[in-house]
């Protein structure tokens, strides 16, 4: 039996090229086609009216002393600004860092802290939260954070329209200091000790990986990608933007955050050859009411990822969207995102069980958790990737880059997986125990730190169990303090409103004395999942009887 290991073609060479060269080598080749759309903004750009928004933003960026590895946090939905700012940055190598829009105070300040963000773009609010009070009280504690925009204020159009730039002589010296290994992108990943992680990705990284997510998915500048998952993750800036910009495609923003109907509407008033989307969108759009009135026939492709895809969701995907050649992607924020896809000829079955085979010019390996050996085909270990798409590390922590990325290279996902014979990859479990709800990754102990500030609540563990809707949910197991008030699920949602992301914030509260233990004093979760499922199925049955 074969080792489970494998490498991607290298036929076709990795570009060796910063994001800013790149952009402007297809604005030369495609000028008159359109980069972006953003629907719900009604702007549209072609790549030359794109490109140059793109200079004068960048020198706009320089005009205020901006330096090359300094950084510019946004924190903002689907919009073109985001689009413009993320390349200007990268055309003056500044370091842009990716806020989640679901982020709260406690959230926002640890990330432009942690970074050292120089500068700030942020929305004014969105769905219903009050980003200007929410930076006004977070700012004192960020001593580094000399700029601040808010788009769409008075402010910022007069920054835009009154500023000075400087001359796009400075700006070509600047980008011709660039090298394609500088780090250009800070993302935020939930962490296991209790604070997020910033994986830092250079141009190589970034502009590679969506170069060859849109070769995947055959693209050519006749593609039209409607893109409605968020810019602040890979699978939007990189999988989408860079997707589109490497290729000549057309980015289209349907709306500021996913919406099912105005994702359809986009589709098919913009005949977009693309969609992606979790299966949840997926589910969304194909259960709405409305769905049957839209025309999807010039959907060809698209991709789906962020957790595992119900066989029916795919049929239909296949059937009732058109989406004939939809693919599969596998991969995390450190590296890049995608270490492998499904291909347009895989069956069904394979773009369902399976995650696809290797990326290009990656490598990937599966070994046992235990001894770091490779293992055979067909066998469980821990899925590792190499290759030019493996971050340089976190940003300002080495020891926990040096958890991740051993001494050859390799990234150790924490994901357990299988090989088969023919190289398809299946992913089967996590050796942290990591909860996807709804495609957002959560790290439990992300929030049991933050749960541990509750006056009430002297320990406390996190877990995921199973929901139909979000494929898990959380569930807090609580120990009160001694004469503290009962505490509902309701009361925990109070406590968490406004301060941490939505998506994390427990579903269900159960309150006990202790929590199962080894002998050797470690919390064994998945006791505790068993028993969550049982006391749910009980509620379940409760309710049926009483209806």
């Amino acid at each position: 039996m074969a080792a489970s290991t494998t490498a991607g073609d290298t036929s076709v060479p990795l570009l060796d090229q910063t994001i800013g060269a790149n952009l402007e080598q297809t604005a030369r080749r495609v000028p008159e086609r359109e980069a972006l759309v953003s629907l719900h903004q009604g702007v549209r750009l072609t790549y030359r009216e794109f490109d140059r928004d793109v200079d004068l933003m960048a020198r706009r960026l320089l005009a205020e002393g901006f330096e090359t590895g300094d950084r510019i946090g946004i924190w903002a939905p689907n919009c073109a600004e985001w689009a413009i700012i993320q390349y200007a940055t990268a055309k003056i190598g500044v370091i842009l860092v990716n806020i989640n829009p679901a982020y709260r105070t406690h959230e926002l300040e640890y990330a432009l802290r942690q970074s050292g963000c120089r500068g700030l773009v942020a929305a004014t609010e969105f769905k219903g939260s009050d980003y200007v009070a929410m930076v006004r009280e977070v700012r004192p504690a960020l001593p580094d954070l000399q700029f601040l925009w808010h788009l769409g204020d008075d402010d910022w159009h007069r920054w835009l329209a009154e500023h000075e730039v400087a001359p796009d002589a400075d700006l070509r010296a600047r980008a011709a200091s660039l090298s394609p290994d500088d780090p250009i992108n800070i993302q935020y990943t939930s962490g296991t000790t209790g604070f997020p992680k910033g994986a830092t990705l250079t141009h190589r990284n970034i502009l590679n990986n969506g170069y060859f997510v849109g070769e995947g998915c055959g693209y050519t500048e006749h593609d039209r990608v409607c893109v409605p998952v968020p810019l602040y993750h890979c699978f939007g800036m990189v999988m989408g933007n860079l997707g589109c910009t490497t290729h000549g495609a057309t980015i289209v923003y349907p709306a500021a955050a996913f919406d099912p109907l105005a994702t359809l509407q986009a589709v098919q008033d913009e005949r977009c050859t693309s969609l992606y989307g979790v299966p949840t969108m997926f589910i969304a759009q194909l259960g709405h009411p409305q769905f049957g009135t839209f025309d999807l026939s010039s959907l060809r492709t698209g991709i789906m990822a962020g957790s595992p895809c119900p066989v029916e969701v795919m049929k239909q995907t296949i059937s009732a969207m058109h989406m004939t050649d939809v693919t599969i992607c596998y991969g995390m924020t450190e590296t890049s995102p995608v270490s492998t896809q499904t291909g347009p000829d895989d069956t069904i079955d394979q773009r369902v069980a399976t995650v696809g085979q290797v990326h290009p010019h990656v490598e990937i390996a599966i070994v046992s958790p235990d001894t770091g050996e490779l293992v055979e085909r067909g066998e469980t270990g821990e899925f590792c990737t190499r290759g030019y798409s493996v971050m340089p590390g976190y940003w300002n922590d080495p020891e926990r880059t040096a958890e991740a990325i051993d001494a050859a290279g390799w990234m150790h996902t924490g994901d357990l997986a299988t090989m088969d014979a023919d190289g398809y990859v299946n992913i089967v479990g996590r050796i942290k125990d990591m909860v996807i709800r709804g495609g957002e990754n959560i790290y439990p102990r992300e929030v049991e730190e933050f749960l541990y500030g509750h006056p009430d609540i002297v320990d406390v563990q996190v877990i995921g169990v199973p929901d139909e809707k979000y494929g898990e949910e959380l569930m807090a197991w609580v120990q009160l303090r001694d004469g503290a008030d009962p505490l509902t699920a309701e009361d925990l949602r109070e406590y968490c409103r406004g301060r941490i992301a939505h998506y994390k914030v427990p579903r269900y509260v159960h309150v006990t004395e202790a929590f199962p233990m080894t002998v050797t004093g470690k919390v064994q979760k998945y006791k505790m999942r068993d028993e969550a499922i049982r006391l749910l199925h009980l509620e379940a049955a409760a309710r049926i009887d009483t209806a």
